[in-house]
C-alpha cells in the first residue's frame, strides 16, 4: 500500500479502502466491506477472548491487569485502579524491522 495519507499521518478506514480499490482492483463499495469485513472479524475475535495474530505483522493480545493502587497525580492522592482487561499490540519482527529501517537515515 502507498504511504500518502491526507490525515496528519493517520491512516483511515477510508484510506485502507482506497488502497485495496487502488492495488487489488475491486470496486470502491466492495474495498470498503473487505476493509469492514476484517476489522469486524478482528474485533469479534477479541470480544471472544481470542488474541488476533496477523503474521508478518503483529499481535494483538488480551491481558488482565490486577487490582492495584494508584496515584492521582494532581493531588498525590492514592486511590484504587480496579483491574481489568487491556488490548496490547506486539509488533512481529518483520514490521519492527521495516519500521526501524525506513527511519534510519540512507
Amino acid at each position: 500500500m502507498g504511504s500518502k495519507t491526507v490525515n496528519n499521518g493517520t491512516v483511515t478506514r477510508a484510506d485502507l479502502a482506497e488502497a485495496v480499490y487502488r492495488e487489488i482492483g475491486l470496486s470502491r463499495s466492495e474495498s470498503s466491506d473487505l476493509v469492514e469485513s476484517v476489522i469486524g472479524h478482528v474485533s469479534s475475535a477479541l470480544l471472544r477472548g481470542e488474541n488476533v495474530k496477523l503474521a508478518g505483522f503483529g499481535t494483538f493480545l488480551l491481558r488482565d491487569k490486577r487490582e492495584r493502587i494508584g496515584r492521582n497525580p494532581k493531588t498525590g492522592v492514592e486511590v484504587p485502579i480496579t483491574s481489568r482487561r487491556v488490548l496490547v499490540f506486539k509488533p512481529s519482527q518483520v514490521l519492527r524491522e521495516r519500521v526501524d529501517s525506513s527511519l534510519s537515515p540512507k
